[in-house]
């Protein structure tokens, strides 16, 4: 085991909390007040660890589920993870209950009370998680947008939620901002989603643009998963277009957070058109500048 990977074993709470760095949006940027910040990492800290134990990414060791009361034998087995992980959030929502035993959801559970957060955006991506155990292929766009529901979208509620700001307007354009960023990261993770045996294009589009799996397993992308791929970014592009407007609706430091998630969502889909739509070598990245373009756009409500 390198210094690092036995580092993460010690502290899994860094380990995934540091993963932050690396998300397509900004997640507690300096600017916020101090207790929004500690309370966006609370949530962010839930939301990655339910995806890293949905997509076996937890840090090396078991000390994850270790901490859930998992024993070493189910350790690998990733529904029991997601139960043990269920039931240790319950704990977060019982206020005469134990504390709950994973150091990220006693992180939560101040959060959750400060802002009286209900558990249904947390059950949703737990949900979600236990679909990608069950669910690989995706028939339909319409199929791809309800599980979008479950894996991206309550986190822009909880956002709202947090910062005291949700209305039902801004909400339906929180989804549509959180549903286009989790197609982007379909699109930058084609082929990694792939070696998981998990495809996030839908049937029908492969179908229609002749595209088959085995066309999403070579190293450079032909001219048709090109062309499936510039559909779907369109897609995204629509819906980050549609949830915009929720960036002007606030105001203040609010609305440079909501810029970043509008903006990163942009420059990632700039990066992936930049690459001719060939995401299969590895996700297109966008540069600082092209974020901060973005970001100048989006504020300006133009794009």
């Amino acid at each position: 085991m390198t210094p690092v990977a036995a580092a993460r074993a010690v502290d899994p709470e860094r380990a995934t909390l540091d993963k932050a760095a690396a998300e397509n949006f900004p997640v507690a940027p300096f600017f916020l007040p101090r207790p929004w910040r500690d309370d966006l990492m609370a949530v962010y800290g839930f939301a990655r660890l339910v995806d890293d134990i949905g997509d076996g990414d937890l840090a090396p060791g078991g000390a994850d589920a270790r901490l859930l009361g998992v024993s070493d034998e189910a350790a690998e087995d990733r529904l029991a993870l997601l139960d043990a992980f269920e039931t240790d959030l319950n704990r977060v929502f019982d206020p005469a209950g134990p504390e709950p035993r994973h150091p990220l959801l006693r992180r939560l559970r101040p959060t959750v009370r400060r802002h009286a957060l209900t558990p249904e955006p947390f059950l949703g991506l737990i949900a979600a998680n236990r679909q990608d155990q069950l669910v690989k292929r995706y028939e339909t766009y319409d199929d791809l947008l309800a599980y979008c529901e479950l894996s991206a979208n309550p986190v822009g509620r909880l956002v709202l939620a947090v910062t005291g700001t949700s209305t039902p307007e801004r909400v339906r354009r929180s989804d549509a901002v959180c549903t286009a960023l989790q197609i982007v990261e379909h699109l930058q993770d084609v082929a990694e989603d792939l070696g998981r045996d998990r495809v996030y294009l839908p049937a029908t589009d492969m179908r229609r643009f002749h595209v088959q799996e085995a066309d999403l397993a070579v190293p450079t992308a032909g001219a048709s998963v090109r062309a499936l791929v510039a559909y779907q970014a369109q897609r995204a592009r629509d819906l980050l277009d549609e949830g915009a407007p929720l960036v002007g609706s606030v105001h203040g430091r609010l609305r440079l957070l909501l810029t970043g998630f509008v903006a990163g969502g942009r420059a990632a889909l700039r990066a992936i058109a930049a690459a001719e739509y060939d995401v299969l070598p590895g996700p297109p990245k966008p540069g600082k500048v092209q974020l901060l373009r973005e970001a100048g756009v989006t504020l300006r409500g133009k794009g």
